[in-house]
């Protein structure tokens, strides 16, 4: 048996080597993977080889294509060689897919799967690992992609839950914010009107006290005009043009009461 595919088909053995570069780029991208700390590009290098993962997947279904396109022309034992190549070649893909669900499990990343979930040409692409299977293996990987499912489903509830309780904490601060708003703008109303009020009795106060200086004033100057009266009438008795103020006259001098009870 020649294991030369060239001598089977060329275009086997150019598919083959494609799938062959991939592989090398693969196990040398698994290696830097190792050594990059950083979430972000561990994460855009764990992309980069899912990629070519896909690549690969796509690779081997053509070889699998064209195995078939020559099952007729070949004979047995070159059908079963090729046929182990190409169970070879899912074997060590499904290493790799394998490798990088553990890297996307620490990353926290259950969304990058090359095989699992539903999606454009799903179960044609399963059914080139299916059919590799034993029933115990595809029992084991029904079950546990339930696991999986299972585990899914649970942390979207927990991150509905979570969600729903921050909803309801939200809704709860924004009521009281609303709340205590209120209040501020009741606040401000009051003491608003306060300061009109006391604006009002400021002015009336202010008129007030401008009346009652006016009135003591105008007291002070009478007293200062009926002080000055006496001290004149004092000082100048017999001046006529003063008139005597009531009840601060002088008295009448003695000898005229006498002349005038005489004449009596």
């Amino acid at each position: 048996m020649d294991d030369n595919l060239s001598s089977i088909s060329e275009e086997l053995a150019d598919i083959e080597g494609k799938i062959n570069d991939i592989f090398r780029a693969l196990s040398n991208g698994f290696q830097k993977l190792e050594k990059i700390k950083d979430t972000n590009r561990k994460s855009r290098q764990l992309e980069e080889l899912t990629d070519k993962m896909r690549d690969c997947k796509r690779l081997i279904k053509e070889f699998d294509r064209e195995v078939k396109d020559l099952e007729g022309v070949n004979d047995s034992n070159t059908n079963k060689m090729l046929s182990e190549r190409k169970q070879s070649m899912i074997k060590e893909l499904n290493s790799y897919v394998a490798l990088k669900k553990q890297h996307a499990s620490n990353l926290g990343n259950k969304r990058i799967d090359l095989f699992d979930g539903p999606g454009e040409n799903y179960g044609e692409d399963n059914v080139l690992l299916a059919s590799n299977m034993t029933n115990q293996q595809l029992i084991d990987s029904g079950n546990r992609m339930m696991d999986e499912t299972d585990e899914a489903i649970e942390r979207s509830k927990k991150v509905v839950q979570e969600t729903v309780n921050v909803g309801t904490e939200t809704a709860a601060a924004l009521k009281a914010q609303t709340e205590q708003m209120s209040r501020i703008v009741n606040e401000l109303d009051s003491i608003h009107f306060s300061l009109k009020k006391a604006s009002k009795l400021v002015k009336e106060l202010g008129r007030q006290i401008a009346t009652d200086k006016c009135i003591m004033a105008l007291l002070f100057i009478i007293v200062i005009g009926v002080i000055a009266i006496i001290i004149v009438k004092l000082v100048n008795p017999n001046n006529k043009d003063i008139q005597d103020i009531p009840g601060l006259a002088p008295p009448v001098q003695t000898q005229s009461r006498r002349l005038l009870w005489n004449s009596s």
